[in-house]
């Protein structure tokens, strides 16, 4: 019998054995419980493996990989985990199977040595990704890595010099270093054997001439050396990397003309050369393997190559701002996507029967240049045409009816051109039109009604034509529209309600409108800019003019009103120049003043208040001017930032009060749109008075780089602006602006719940425990204001503590805490101290658990809770009434809360103690 059931013993055995055999070993889980366990710790709520049994093979945990039988890790996949300690990370290097860790996307500040020394031990050790970090200081030698052939350290704060540190790197082929801070010359000591495949070195300060060294990595399929200072030539022997796919040279300081050498690389489908300083013509052949080309914003000349544009690879080319002439090509690719030949010298008239088989066109640019003749009514076949830009030509004859065929297209900008007929009516067929610009033309007759049917259009500008008649009666339809340019035609009429959207300006300048100033127009609360000027508006000045809270230019000159001048804020600029029958109202006039005649009186007036307003203007003028020449300091190396923000825009949206997001003794936010649509937020911190004197700006500048490390946690600064009595700090615009908006300006149907009213109470408190503890300054920072109003929401669930800069680079003999927030011993003791910061943020857990502010019924709410017996009825029902779990949990929190406000400071709990006690509640409750 035995010897019968033998082989399936065996079997069982066999399998037994096979499934012992394929677990990890011990080491390695013991390893991968002890992260379990340091991850757990550093990311709390965040925690990526909530849910996860510790006690699991690590095999089935997000982001471990194993090999095939489960018998050993290969592959520690952490990107986006929420890890800001770097403490687990010398742990993993015990697992001596790794082949890739990837710890990208974290908030990781820096790299213990011990990793260093333990990973490079590690034989098989092929990726390394640490991008996306805080990574701060000198990129560490890497000894050890013999087998490492990835290494990407991309978007982090790492600096100084990049030299012999990957020289052990034997095996690398790709190397990501790009957007940091590293300097110096590029680098090339980069392993032994020349095995690199991709060099990413963008957004740096690297110098010096292109290395022609780089053309010894025969393998090189990538080069990415944009957003540097590089200056010199593009050598010649770059044509020798027979591989080359990629190679991105944009925004340096290389010079020279573009080597013919790049045609022999039968493999480069990219060429990226923009914002350089180039010059001479374009070699032919450039683009017969390419498919992407981008010359952009040189100094190119010369005519365009007859062939440039016509090898079939070929998708896009953009050859904006160079000073090339002669005629646009007529041979050009049918796969072409986007054409970029504007602000040129181009001359000549369209190629029309090319641009018939473009049928896969997106964009077209062809503005700034001379051409001329008609426009090709083959536009019209483009039908994935999305843009179109041929502004600031010599083009001439009608606006072809055609073009209401290109069914995607979203910009038509025609202005500055000699265009003459009237506006095609079919043009409402484009419903997809969002900005139409056909200003300075002489076009004829009247605005089509069937513009008022284009619902997404947000811009229209038909200044400077010859159109008459009057304005569409359901222009008000176009309820997207910011934007309307209707000066200098002929237009009259009743003027009709006009769409409430409009923020950016209503021209309806030199035209021939006449009657009183409609009173349609007070509905134009959010707009900015009014011209009426040059019209024959009669009657007085409606008051309602002065109650357009988002006016900042009001144009009234040489019309026909007459009556008292309204008075108007001081941030609205108005022009009333000649209307010869209005009286500007004079101040109190002296007794002899009196007995002259009134014509005399008026003339006086009119030359003061003309003289004042002119005055104004000019110190304006000056004011803004050298604002605009003052040092603009930037905290971030993020070149999307940098590029968005304007800084003539910001100052000038500071003038206005209706950008105001708060404003106290100290300082005033405010909210401001740049051009390209993007929010910013700006303080300006007067220190006009003893209240506020900065210490140093040394010191100023330092703490606010400092901050910019804490992002996590604090409403990191942008940049800066110091004027000898004002600062202005830029910073990102808090998507859900502050707390106390979410707390007391919401209505009830949208309730903070209580699982992300307790993660703001867990995240003010880390970053107070940051703050105080010291660790990223040399002592610890005390804040002057804690509050629902300076504490900014990114997320519904992440709070970020403002206000940090005025603690360290002020001095205040006058506390600026806010009612209700202050403790009660800063009667008697004159300075902000850490119990008292507790204090306040004991007030700001009141308001999140009670959902009241911080004087609630006439009284401070720390003061009005103890006056009630029963502290379940302080709490917000909206919130405690959803199940009695909540409601037990909110008490709890509660105990804790009326601790932090205790009128002892020695009996409030400090930062730290009270992060480990709501940590651990956390875990409790389950959130």
């Amino acid at each position: 019998m035995n010897l019968r059931y033998a082989p399936h013993s065996f079997i069982f055995l066999f399998f037994s054995f096979q499934l012992v055999f394929s677990q990890l070993p011990t080491n390695q889980i013991n390893t991968m419980r002890r992260v379990y366990d340091m991850l757990q710790n550093n990311t709390h709520s965040s925690f990526a493996w909530n849910g996860i049994d510790k006690t699991s093979t690590p095999c089935s945990w997000r982001g471990i990989s194993c090999n095939s039988d489960n018998s050993s890790i290969t592959k520690v996949s952490f990107p986006s985990f929420s890890i800001s300690s770097s403490e687990f990370l010398p742990v993993i290097c015990q697992i001596s199977t790794l082949e890739s860790l990837d710890v990208s996307q974290n908030h990781l500040s820096s790299i213990p040595n011990e990793f260093i020394t333990s990973c490079g031990g590690i034989s098989g050790l092929k990726l390394l990704n640490f991008s996306g970090n805080k990574l701060h200081g000198i990129l560490p030698s890497f000894t050890g890595f013999g087998k490492l052939e990835s290494l990407d350290f991309s978007q982090n704060n790492l600096f100084g010099k990049v030299d012999l540190q990957l020289s052990g790197l034997n095996s690398l082929k790709s190397l990501n270093l790009g957007y940091n801070v590293f300097n110096g010359s590029v680098p090339t000591s980069l392993g032994k054997f020349n095995l690199l495949e991709e060099l990413q070195l963008s957004a740096n300060f690297f110098e010096g001439e292109f290395p022609i060294q780089i053309a010894n990595f025969g393998n090189l399929t990538l080069i990415d050396l944009s957003l540097n200072g590089l200056s010199g030539v593009i050598p010649d022997r770059l044509g020798e990397l027979s591989k080359l796919q990629v190679l991105i040279l944009s925004s340096n300081k290389l010079s020279g003309t573009i080597p013919q050498s790049l045609m022999n690389i039968k493999t480069l489908t990219r060429f990226a050369a923009n914002l350089n300083g180039f010059v001479g013509s374009i070699p032919i052949g450039l683009t017969n393997n390419l498919r992407n080309l981008d010359l952009s914003f040189n100094d190119l000349n010369g005519t365009i190559p007859q062939d440039l544009l016509s090898p079939l690879n070929l998708q896009f080319v953009d050859l904006t701002s160079n000073n090339l002439e002669g005629p646009v090509p007529a041979s050009m690719s049918v796969n072409l996507i986007r054409l970029r030949l504007g602000q040129n010298a181009l001359s000549g008239s369209f190629p029309s029967a090319s641009f018939g088989s473009l049928q896969s066109l997106t964009y077209l640019e062809l503005d700034n240049n001379n051409l001329s003749g008609p426009i090709p009514a083959e536009l019209g076949k483009c039908q994935k045409l999305a843009l179109l830009n041929l502004a600031q030509n010599k083009l001439s004859g009608p606006i072809p009816v055609q073009l209401a065929d290109i069914s995607n297209l979203q910009v038509l900008s025609l202005q500055f051109n000699n265009l003459v007929g009237e506006i095609p009516s079919n043009i409402s067929q484009l419903n997809r039109l969002q900005k139409l610009n056909i200003s300075g033309n002489s076009l004829t007759g009247s605005i089509p009604s069937s513009l008022s049917s284009l619902i997404n259009l947000t811009n229209l500008n038909l200044q400077g034509n010859k159109l008459s008649g009057g304005i569409p009666i359901d222009i008000k339809n176009l309820y997207q529209l910011l934007e309307l340019q209707l000066g200098g035609n002929q237009l009259g009429g009743p003027i009709p309600e006009m769409p409430l959207s409009l923020q950016i300006a209503l021209n309806l300048s030199h035209n021939h409108f006449q009657g009183p100033i409609p009173a349609t127009l007070s509905r134009l609360t959010s707009l900015e800019v009014l011209d009426l000027s040059y019209n024959r508006f009669s009657g007085e000045i409606p008051d309602f003019l002065t109650r357009m809270g988002g006016l900042t230019i009001l144009v009234l000159s040489n019309n026909q009103l007459s009556g008292v001048f309204p008075s108007f804020g001081s941030f609205v600029s108005v022009d009333a120049r000649g209307n010869r029958d209005l009286i500007f109202p004079s101040p109190v006039a002296p007794p002899q003043a009196a007995k002259k005649g009134r014509k005399s009186v008026v003339v006086a007036v009119v030359c003061s208040v003309c003289f004042g307003i002119m005055a104004s203007i000019c110190i304006q003028y000056f004011v803004l001017k050298h604002l605009y020449r003052t040092e603009f300091c930037w905290l971030t190396d993020d070149r999307l930032h940098k590029s968005r923000i304007k800084q003539s825009k910001a100052m000038a949206a500071i003038c206005r009060p209706v950008n105001i997001m708060q404003s106290n003794e100290l300082y005033t936010y405010y909210k401001v749109m740049m051009p390209c649509g993007v929010y910013y937020c700006i303080k300006k911190i007067t220190r006009r008075n003893k209240s506020s004197i900065l210490h140093s700006l040394e010191r100023f500048e330092q703490g606010l780089v400092s901050i910019g490390h804490l992002s996590n946690y604090t409403m990191a600064p942008l940049a800066y602006v110091v004027e000898s009595d004002t600062t202005y700090i830029f910073y990102e615009y808090p998507q859900h602006g502050t707390l106390f908006d979410l707390l007391h300006g919401r209505s009830d149907d949208n309730v903070l719940d209580w699982k992300s009213r307790f993660a703001i109470a867990v995240g003010i408190c880390r970053g107070l425990d940051i703050l105080h503890g010291g660790s990223l300054f040399s002592d610890p920072i005390v804040l002057f204001r804690v509050s629902t109003s300076s504490i900014f929401m990114e997320h519904l669930d992440q709070p970020l503590i403002g206000d940090i800069e005025l603690g360290r680079a002020f001095s205040s003999s006058q506390f600026a805490i806010a009612v209700g927030y202050v403790p009660p011993e800063y009667a008697y003791v004159m300075r902000v101290t850490e119990a008292g910061n507790m204090y306040s943020f004991g007030v700001i857990m009141l308001e999140l658990l009670t959902g009241k502010p911080a004087i609630s019924e006439g009284t401070e709410l720390a003061k009005w809770i103890i006056q009630h017996e029963d502290l379940g009825e302080v709490l917000d029902s909206r919130v405690s009434g959803n199940s009695v779990q909540v409601h037990q949990q909110m008490l709890l929190l509660l105990e804790i809360a009326l601790q932090c406000v205790s009128v002892s400071p020695s009996e409030r709990p400090d930062a730290k103690e009270l992060l480990e006690t709501l940590l651990s509640l956390g875990q409790q409750f389950g959130i």
